[in-house]
């Protein structure tokens, strides 16, 4: 399905919105609400770095790896961790180090961006659906000039960000990144999320509230944290600069049931990006094997990593993905970290609504994913490693393909 993304790609949670099973994090989905991103079953390995993300304590936790952990296919006889003892590692963590790596994705989006509008190198990007924003931290890394805005609904990943994340980024990681805790469908009315309520001035400039945006869209569940939020500093009274490029990650999309919500997210998208030129950047996944029950896992050092897909309705064209995490030497299992409901989108669809949208051209990238008949169980990232994203205007139906899919403002 998806390439190792570099958050989990969907707008499951910001980068996990909606990253449990709790009931009220399944209702958000299902509304089209997403926190996070969900997670690529199948990732990239292209996009896999064996160096540390921007710090060398993000390495996995160190649990000795002494016998190999059973598989458990009887969900009713498994027990489910939702309240996990402090000496367990975060399930955000987990979702870090099996699902995503960022420098992959951001290595395609600057070449989509020097190519679709050149100029320029791309300083300023905005992650939606970030959850613990991920890939914001790498490109802030990247280079001291860039900055970054991260979107989601999930604001215990952007509390588990501010905490554990951005710290690791340097001196000035908190002064080139803004955290926004809210709806994708409503952007300009998410808030601000800052570590110190002290702080809320320094780096920030008030605009006029030019915009009067009224939509029929639900508003966001309001969530409380250790985390402060200011109601005065929302999106929509911040002056911030123009987007050079906009991504949504991890399938995230694919929590936006609704085609009307889809046309209206890309058209916040789009309004986000630079009066210089700009881009939108997405994943998608598909294939045989993404319409049919299916669950798959890869081994890593010191846990095990399942994605477990329900049935798919043809019809509505609707599944519920769960991703699970297996400790091995504590013989724990932390089922349903994360839970999600996608409306798997097809490629025309998602090109139809960036058009109405208003993006002037859009353009798929595309790579073969491998057979997962050959695959149930993977160790670590040593899938399809040496296979490629290409541009293509026409890819015959395989097993399982991801794609890049990227509109041009």
């Amino acid at each position: 399905m998806k390439r190792k993304s570099g958050e989990y790609g969907r707008e499951v949670a910001v980068f996990s919105g909606g990253m449990g099973k709790r009931e009220k994090h399944k209702q958000k989905h299902e509304r089209g609400h997403r926190g996070r991103a969900s997670f690529n079953y199948l990732q990239d390995e292209h996009h896999i770095d064996d160096t540390p993300p921007f710090s060398s304590s993000s390495s996995p936790p160190k649990f000795s790896d002494e016998e190999e952990e059973e598989e458990d296919d009887d969900e009713d006889t498994t027990p489910n961790h939702e309240h996990p003892s402090n000496d367990m590692p975060s399930k955000f963590l987990f979702y870090q180090q099996s699902v995503q790596s960022p420098k992959g994705d951001i290595s395609y989006m600057q070449k989509f961006f020097l190519m679709y509008v050149g100029g320029r190198m791309p300083l300023h990007l905005q992650e939606d659906f970030c959850g613990t924003a991920f890939l914001s931290m790498e490109w802030l890394c990247s280079d001291t000039r860039r900055t970054a805005i991260g979107l989601d609904l999930d604001l215990e990943a952007l509390n588990w960000c501010m905490e554990n994340n951005i710290p690791k980024v340097g001196a000035d990681g908190f002064s080139r990144i803004s955290l926004f805790h809210g709806n994708v469908l409503q952007p300009h009315q998410s808030k601000l999320v800052k570590s110190d309520p002290q702080e809320l001035v320094s780096n920030i400039s008030l605009s006029e509230n030019r915009e009067n945006l009224q939509t029929d869209v639900l508003e966001s569940d309001v969530q409380t944290g250790s985390i402060a939020q200011h109601d005065n500093f929302t999106k929509r009274n911040l002056t911030l600069p123009g987007r050079d490029i906009v991504c949504a990650f991890n399938y995230s999309c694919c929590c936006l049931h609704k085609r009307a919500d889809l046309v209206l997210y890309f058209k916040h998208a789009r309004d986000a990006l630079s009066t210089k030129g700009g881009i939108f950047v997405m994943d998608l996944y598909g294939g045989t094997s993404s319409e049919h029950k299916l669950r798959l896992q890869r081994r890593f050092p010191n846990f095990t990593y399942v994605w477990e897909q329900a049935e798919f309705d043809i019809i509505q064209r609707k599944t519920r993905i769960s991703l699970h995490f297996h400790m091995k030497k504590e013989q724990r299992k932390l089922r349903h970290a994360f839970s999600y409901s996608w409306r798997l989108w097809t490629l025309p669809e998602i090109r139809d609504c960036l058009e109405e949208a208003g993006f002037r051209s859009v353009h798929f990238w595309v790579r073969e994913m491998p057979d997962t008949t050959e695959i149930i169980r993977t160790e670590g990232f040593g899938v399809g490693k040496d296979v490629k994203y290409e541009e293509a205007t026409s890819f015959q139906q395989q097993d399982s393909w991801n794609a890049y899919i990227v509109g041009v403002a």
